[in-house]
C-alpha cells in the first residue's frame, strides 16, 4: 500500500456543529472516521481579544489525496470565520488500521 494517511484537527463551537461536519465528511468518504471530544477549552487571541471558549475537537483519519476536499469541507460547513484546519502525517500504525482508512475513503467524492 503506498497511500500516505494523515489525522487532520478541527475544533468545533459545538456538538451541533461538529457532528455535522463529521457525518457530511465520513458519508461522503473525505475521512475514515471522526472522533468528536467534547470538553476542550480553548484559549486563544481573536481578532485582539483574549478568547476563553468551550470547544469541541474534530479527530478526523483520511489518506493525504483526501486532505485539500476534506478541508474544503471544512470550510464550507464550519460556523467559523478561521477554522482551525490541522493536519499531521502518520508515520507509522497498524497496517491492518491503515488499510481499513484507505478502503473507506477510496471512493471520496468530495
Amino acid at each position: 500500500m503506498r497511500d500516505k494517511f494523515v489525522v487532520v484537527f478541527s475544533t468545533a463551537p459545538n456538538q451541533k456543529a461538529a457532528l455535522r461536519i463529521a457525518k457530511s465528511a465520513v458519508k461522503d468518504r473525505l475521512a475514515a472516521c471522526c472522533n468528536i471530544v467534547p470538553g476542550l477549552r480553548s484559549i486563544y487571541v481573536w481578532k485582539e481579544r483574549l478568547c476563553d471558549e468551550k470547544e469541541v475537537l474534530c479527530v478526523f483519519k483520511t489518506r493525504k489525496a483526501m486532505c485539500k476536499k476534506l478541508e474544503n469541507r471544512i470550510k464550507e460547513l464550519h460556523p467559523y470565520e478561521v477554522p482551525e484546519i490541522i493536519a499531521v502525517d502518520i508515520d507509522s500504525g497498524f497496517k491492518g488500521y491503515l488499510e481499513w482508512i484507505h478502503a473507506a475513503t477510496r471512493a471520496g467524492r468530495g
